[in-house]
């Protein structure tokens, strides 16, 4: 692996899965404290990646969307942070700075206006996935936002104003033609990802079920944003097990540079391997 782009955001990449077009959209970036967003990694093994860490000692993690489009059809997988920066607070336990703000211009990029996406899809309700779907004036002017049933049912007030424009999905049901929903609870009540799935290829959109790289090769490291480890620790185990598979690739929104890629069998363990 480069590992110049474990320290960096991700760029716009665009992959075809099938005839599913599909693009990281970048909006930008959020840093992290390590040891604080995943405290299973006590501090010497730290020692042993620094090749993940910045030259301030800080993860580097995406926010963007996930675009999909068939056609004229566009569904984007979370609507990202928004048109907002925020400095790192010294108190916080695990989040530096983030900023936000260049999903349109990306969108523009790829031929797209936020007007053309007719479906907007959540893994979860965390305010660094929903930024800009709670803009005003909206964004997203026709699009319908999907949400798990699970996660709206234990959403915070903050977010109630989707809830006109929202379509509330279960377990497995299909948002968009050729990408289908499976609960992927832990990281939140009703955390979901996405398959997207065309011509006999699947891409695995797993959102914070995994947070970085090191936890394909430390599943037990929990984030300490998991409001229920055990049970995001065994949907990790879960994840891995389906990304070794020869027609699964997948999509990590948080893992820097290398957003898209595969799992391979490293000894005992399983790596990331990025596209």
């Amino acid at each position: 692996m480069n590992d110049s782009r474990l320290r960096r955001p991700s760029a716009l990449r665009t992959l075809r899965v099938g005839e599913l077009k599909v693009s990281y959209v970048p909006d930008g970036a959020m840093l992290l404290k390590p040891t604080g967003a995943l405290p299973s990694a006590v501090d010497r093994q730290w020692s042993s990646y620094g090749t993940y860490l910045n030259d301030t000692c800080r993860l580097v993690a995406n926010t963007g969307g996930l675009l999909v489009e068939l056609g004229t059809r566009g569904l984007l997988i979370d609507a990202r942070f928004g048109p907002h920066a925020v400095p790192e607070d010294p108190a916080h336990p695990y989040r530096g700075a983030v900023h936000g703000g260049s999903l349109p211009g990306n969108l523009a990029l790829l031929g797209r206006s936020p007007g053309d996406i007719e479906t907007v899809a959540f893994t979860h309700l965390h305010t660094d996935h929903t930024g800009w779907a709670r803009v005003e004036p909206p964004l997203f002017t026709r699009a319908t936002f999907v949400i798990p049933k699970a996660e709206w049912d234990h959403r915070d007030p903050a977010v109630a104003a989707l809830e006109p424009r929202s379509r509330l999905v279960l377990a497995g049901d299909e948002v968009f033609p050729g990408v289908h929903a499976p609960a992927l609870p832990g990281h939140t009540a009703g955390h979901t990802g996405f398959v997207i799935a065309s011509h006999g290829t699947r891409l695995l959109a797993f959102g914070d079920a995994l947070l970085s790289p090191l936890q394909i090769r430390h599943p037990q490291w929990s984030a300490v944003s998991d409001a229920d480890p055990a049970r995001s620790e065994r949907h990790r185990r879960r994840l891995i097990t389906e990304l070794l598979r020869p027609d699964t690739l997948g999509f990590g929104i948080h893992f820097a540079d290398v957003v898209f890629g595969r799992v391979r069998p490293d000894g005992k363990r399983t790596v990331w391997q990025p596209m």
